[in-house]
């Protein structure tokens, strides 16, 4: 069953991009929450989602070191990361580059976009 994992710190962010993906679970895509960085970590250690949508500015590990982290590992290389950031400076992506993100997005982010780069991420689209 394909995974994805979604980890922000905000509960209103964590409930609007659950409601933006949740008609996954209709394809059989298992939705995984975390409120930090280091939640997220252990999640995607012990879970191996295939799809990781982080948020940058989090307590307890920020998304760029939990990018970097999982790029570090090589149990995690099939784990797809997606950075979400209200910080969409050319600087901050190409930090977002740098530790590994496949892709950067930045907030507020349109909801269909959103959930048409996780379909085509999982492989459904």
């Amino acid at each position: 069953m394909p995974k994805l994992l979604i980890a922000d710190d905000e509960p209103h962010i964590r409930t609007l991009l659950m409601q933006t993906l949740e008609s996954l679970e209709d394809d059989g895509v298992e939705l995984l929450l975390e409120p930090d960085g280091a939640a997220a970590l252990e999640r995607i250690r012990r879970e191996r989602p295939d799809v990781a949508f982080l948020d940058v500015m989090m307590p307890r590990m920020n998304g760029y070191d939990v990018c970097a982290a999982v790029r570090a590992d090589p149990d995690l290389a099939h784990v797809q990361v997606v950075l979400l950031t209200a910080k969409g400076q050319e600087a901050d992506r190409q930090r977002g580059a740098d530790v590994g993100a496949h892709l950067y997005l930045t907030k507020p982010f349109d909801p269909d976009a959103l959930f048409e780069t996780a379909e085509r991420l999982l492989g459904l689209g």
